[in-house]
């Protein structure tokens, strides 16, 4: 409490609110004024303004560029790994239509295939595959196993295999 002339008290608290409120809301929007919880008007000094502003560190940013480039490369490899399996899913799939033509034409021929091997090209969706035919006597004469092994270049993409029998 202050003492005034004419014996009159004044707090220094509510004189400090009128010596630092601005006039117009327009003065308070351009300079740095806080409000406390009972609605008094606080400056704010240029180094406390400072010391509130708040950003982000140099550390806290290479961790978070850390995290985004290990979640950008795990989602590289998934996608990598898709585009492998579609792409060996369409190999297979070539590769069986290849089988199941030979199969087919060994089913069709009217008389038992010969016991050997054999090796036939087949090109399937623009792409060339080299089947090969094994035949196998059984213990019943009058059937025969009938073995393919589809190949692309150098390894086995499918394996298919059947009974022929005498008609």
């Amino acid at each position: 409490m202050t003492p005034l002339a004419g014996g009159k008290v004044a707090d220094r608290a509510s004189s400090r609110q009128k010596q630092f409120c601005p006039a117009s809301p327009s003065l308070i929007a351009d300079s740095a004024y806080s409000i406390s919880a009972r609605g008094i008007f606080h400056r704010i000094s240029a180094q406390s303004a400072r010391s509130t502003a708040r950003g982000f560190t140099l550390v806290e940013v290479l961790v978070a560029l850390a995290i985004v480039a290990i979640a950008l490369g795990a989602g590289a490899k998934a996608t990598g790994a898709l585009t492998r399996n579609a792409e060996r899913q369409s190999s297979v799939l070539l590769a069986q239509i290849c089988a199941e033509n030979e199969l087919v034409k060994v089913r069709l021929s009217r008389q038992m295939p010969g016991v050997g091997d054999s090796v036939v090209a087949c090109a399937q969706g623009g792409r060339n595959f080299t089947v090969t035919l094994g035949v196998r006597p059984t213990p019943n004469p009058s059937f025969r196993r009938v073995d393919t092994t589809v190949s692309d270049g150098s390894y086995a993409l499918l394996k298919l295999s059947t009974i022929v029998g005498r008609f």
